[in-house]
């Protein structure tokens, strides 16, 4: 718990030094308030007064984060902090709770912030806190793992691009295309995207998916710590 502490805080006062990342965490929703107080969505029972919310929201949680941790991950490689981490013994649960923590708690806040902008209801509010900080897990996890993959925090925004676009743009073609829609299914950020545009749908099977994604990532984080780590 200590050496996940100390990585937590250093995460924590590393993200303090880069605005570029925390600007992040606030654009998101500012972006979604103005929308959603500035813009006349026209009355249509397919248009929802809060469909800026839940947009931004999706992208904020299936693409923002990605990049994000991608980028932190392969600094810590570059300024080598990463390698006398793992030389101090740090291993990769204790690496990834405490900059995954970090990150989670910020996108939990982030994630409140939407939730009363939207002025959901008791119930929609807490469905939807739950699958957006559920599919916000998968996207550090996603993120992180992309990170370990990079040498420097340039090429991790390169790697991380491109993932980030897919999982993120994949749930809103899928509502055009039905095969897009079939494959779409395995992703986490589709089930955000079902639930925070459908408080009706129930929480099982997209948690459920949600469960498997991070599962399968969280996996793949710890082969590259182990392969990249002490290359870092």
């Amino acid at each position: 718990m200590r050496i996940t502490k100390a990585v937590f805080l250093k995460q924590a006062k590393d993200m303090l030094k880069n605005p570029s990342v925390l600007i992040m965490f606030v654009i998101f929703p500012a972006v979604a308030f103005i929308m959603k107080s500035f813009v006349t969505i026209p009355e249509n029972e397919l248009m929802s007064e809060n469909m800026f919310v839940t947009m931004m929201a999706s992208i904020f949680a299936g693409m923002g984060l990605i990049t994000a941790v991608a980028g932190a991950i392969a600094e810590d490689i570059e300024l080598r902090s990463l390698r006398f981490l793992v030389i101090a013994g740090v291993k990769p649960h204790q690496y990834l709770l405490g900059v995954g923590g970090f990150f989670l708690l910020a996108a939990t806040v982030t994630s409140l912030v939407f939730a009363l902008i939207g002025g959901f209801t008791a119930t929609e509010f807490v469905k939807f806190v739950i699958i957006m900080v559920s599919g916000t897990a998968a996207s550090i996890l996603l993120g992180a793992t992309i990170g370990m993959w990079s040498k420097n925090a340039q090429a991790a925004g390169g790697l991380a691009t491109p993932f980030a676009i897919i999982i993120g743009f994949t749930p809103m073609i899928a509502g055009f295309n039905e095969t897009v829609e079939k494959f779409a299914g395995i992703l986490y950020t589709q089930q955000i995207n079902i639930i925070v545009n459908d408080f009706e749908t129930g929480m099982a099977k997209p948690l459920a998916v949600i469960a498997a994604n991070v599962a399968v990532l969280t996996v793949f984080f710890v082969i590259a710590y182990r392969k990249k780590g002490l290359k870092g």
